[in-house]
């Protein structure tokens, strides 16, 4: 039996397998039609997904004609026809039965069936799915059930990404720059006016907003238009998402009786909001992909109600050959920068290892070389990547291995290309796991003394993360840095 989970025609299509194995693939159609948050499906993804086999079914990550009805009463038209999935899915020669999940309910299902829990507390904070904005459900063996539910136009989600777009970013895929920016502003400047003029809270609806900010809000404060202005913007921003958060999880944590959470949806991708989890539950799981393309596989677990283990996030296109860490390490040492494309590619926003730009971490010039060559603004951070049993004696506060949480840098001075403004990293730890980038670490370990190293997606501005071979081969030739793809002794 394969079953194929589908997230698209919206924004960040993805497409996920399971066979009676279990999960066998998942991968954002970006990753080959080469456009940045492609919303729809390709050839180059169906024929890859294809050799597992024909799907004998098809799972869809929303209802489509609860959709319909809400883009009619926002304004968007009527676009039955667009929102027509049978045809959709037959244009791509996908001609298997569909059956339909909602929206909320695949990203609960994705974070719940991955977690380790067999009872959890489950919080989805997004945008907007058909209708709903912020759910809340219980967890309990193979069950999920929503306990809460708020919809549109009430969302976290769309004030976030208009605030993204009032300092000049782009809704929908920028707000992680917002998140960067809000270290070098003063939050108190615009704090009570950013609260004040956008946000209520509540008890029946638990997060309002005094306007529907579907189509952004340009037109707040025209006379903030400096870029401090802009940073200031987004650290009051930050700081008003942070007590939306601890609103919200405190009264999810009053709704249910567990100590487990599970966050789910595009906000939990917010790394630097992400520990006030820890406030009101014991245990967090934030799965790897929580936004709208993890949902591919949600939608698909949320239909058979099944737990899975998911201790990794490398479910993409496969560069097959034994990862060069002699080459690497050659490289770091004579350049301090180099690039990876092995194995599977990472399923989610972020790279792990094997779809890689690396650097040494110490190096006081290296954070200004990696961004001239990644070519965005000097003020956005890079995260390390760090043997798991070092990781408590360079940083203070929540790490893992998805990168999911910011971390207070001990030694800041030590490892200035990782330490952001405000003195945190987005810590990524690697556990004693065999894989690639673990020996990688230890060898780099074992020659420097360092245990870490500077890790950024290995993209092409504007581009999504590198898929195959090729792409590897025209980042290395437009950037002039070396991409190794497989070890000498394979090639």
């Amino acid at each position: 039996m394969i079953t194929w989970g589908i997230s698209a025609n919206s924004h960040d299509a993805a497409l996920a397998v399971f066979s009676d194995k279990g999960l066998e693939f998942a991968s954002h159609a970006e990753r080959f039609s080469g456009v940045k948050n492609d919303a729809h499906l390709n050839n180059k993804l169906v024929d890859y997904a294809r050799q597992w086999g024909e799907p004998d079914e098809v799972i869809w990550y929303e209802r489509p004609f609860r959709k319909t009805i809400r883009q009619l009463r926002a304004g968007q038209g009527w676009n039955y026809n667009e929102n027509n999935i049978k045809r959709y899915l037959k244009s791509y020669g996908i001609t298997a039965p569909i059956k339909y999940i909602g929206h909320h309910h695949s990203h609960a299902a994705a974070g719940y069936y991955t977690s380790p829990f067999r009872d959890a507390t489950v919080v989805c904070i997004d945008s907007i799915g058909e209708f709903e904005t912020l759910t809340v459900w219980e967890g309990k063996g193979d069950k999920l059930n929503k306990v809460y539910s708020q919809g549109y136009p009430h969302s976290v989600g769309l004030w976030y990404s208009a605030m993204t777009q009032r300092v000049g970013l782009k809704p929908n895929e920028d707000e992680y720059i917002l998140m960067g920016m809000a270290a070098y502003g003063d939050p108190d400047r615009l704090y009570h006016d950013i609260k004040s003029d956008f946000v209520e809270v509540g008890d029946r609806t638990l997060v309002k907003f005094k306007q529907n900010l579907h189509r952004g809000c340009r037109d707040w404060r025209p006379d903030l238009h400096t870029e401090q202005d802009y940073f200031d913007i987004a650290a009051a921003t930050q700081y008003v998402y942070e007590d939306i958060l601890r609103w919200v999880l405190g009264k999810a944590a009053r709704m249910i009786n567990t100590q487990n959470l599970v966050l789910m949806g595009g906000c939990a991708l917010n790394c630097s909001a992400n520990s006030i989890a820890y406030d009101y539950f014991k245990n967090v799981w934030i799965m790897p992909n929580p936004g709208d393309a993890g949902s591919a596989i949600g939608s698909v677990l949320a239909h058979k109600k099944e737990h899975m283990v998911m201790d990794h996030a490398y479910l993409g296109y496969n560069i097959e050959g034994e990862y060069p860490v002699e080459q690497l390490i050659n490289e770091l040492k004579k350049t301090g920068i180099t690039g990876v494309a092995n194995g599977r590619a990472e399923f989610g926003p972020r790279a792990f290892g094997n779809r890689s730009l690396l650097a040494d971490p110490r190096g006081n010039d290296i954070k200004s070389r990696v961004n001239d060559i990644k070519q965005r603004q000097q003020f956005r951070p890079f995260a390390p990547v760090c043997l798991a049993e070092h990781a408590a004696d360079l940083f203070d506060g929540r790490v893992g291995p998805y990168m999911q949480y910011t971390s207070r840098v001990r030694d800041p001075h030590l490892y200035p290309a990782i330490t952001h403004a405000d003195g945190t990293a987005r810590v990524q730890t690697v556990a004693k796991d065999g894989s690639g980038i673990r020996r990688l670490l230890e060898r780099w370990y074992e020659a420097t003394g360092c245990p870490m190293l500077l890790n950024t997606s290995l993209n092409i501005k504007g581009k999504p993360m590198v898929n195959n071979l090729t792409d590897a081969q025209e980042f290395a030739t437009m950037y002039n840095v070396k991409v190794f793809t497989k070890a000498e002794n394979d090639n």
